[in-house]
């Protein structure tokens, strides 16, 4: 089977999209010590230090190429909702944000938590809280959220274990945000840019 050349500069992956039509039985939140605070109509560059913590080494970049005016026009429609995830000290550690602008549908738009928390179990406790969440809102017949070969590696059983089944893949192909500067270039080092010259370091 032939492969697909990506262009010098580019990176590549496969979307797939996933989709939660029932609303799941109640259960018991896992314990967490971390907690929810709602974000009402953040300031552009708060968000974006808050989304850089947090997808940087998922090469999340999407909102970073906005300029305030479309960025502020997203997160502050009234039907995109936010909320940090705050630890014990009140410190921003996570985010997770849901679109409800289509009708009947609820779009885990965003859910992370910093590398450092990693692999601790907050993150079924975040995903019970964008389930009760997103369930919660009126007229909503479906959940949906999409995850990528970026993301984590164990993103997409992650979400197939909350109860998420894939309907979509599809294939991505953008340029590489490190080469632009929107990411910092020695960001996600497990994904090499490839075809694009080291910035050279001055001497010391």
């Amino acid at each position: 089977m032939p492969y697909s050349p990506i262009a010098d500069g580019d990176l590549g992956a496969i979307v797939t999209s996933l989709e939660m039509t029932k609303r799941p039985p109640l259960r018991a939140l896992p314990a967490s010590d971390l907690r929810l605070e709602p974000w009402h109509a953040p300031h552009a560059d708060k968000y974006r230090t808050l989304y850089r913590r947090i997808g940087e080494p998922w090469l999340w970049f999407s909102r970073l190429e906005m300029d305030d005016e479309t960025l502020i026009a997203t997160i502050h429609d009234p039907k995109v909702r936010i909320w940090a995830v705050v630890d014990r000290r009140g410190i921003e550690v996570g985010i997770l944000e849901l679109d409800f602008r289509t009708e009947g549908a609820c779009e885990i738009a965003f859910f992370g938590l910093i590398p450092e928390l990693a692999g601790k179990g907050h993150g079924k406790w975040l995903m019970a809280m964008a389930l009760q969440l997103g369930w919660a809102e009126a007229g909503v017949q479906r959940m949906w959220v999409h995850t990528c070969t970026l993301d984590g590696p164990t993103a997409l059983a992650f979400y197939q274990k909350a109860g998420f089944t894939a309907y979509q893949r599809q294939l991505e192909t953008f340029a590489d945000p490190r080469i632009s500067g929107l990411i910092p270039r020695d960001a996600a080092p497990h994904i090499p840019i490839i075809g694009v010259p080291s910035v050279p370091q001055a001497d010391d």
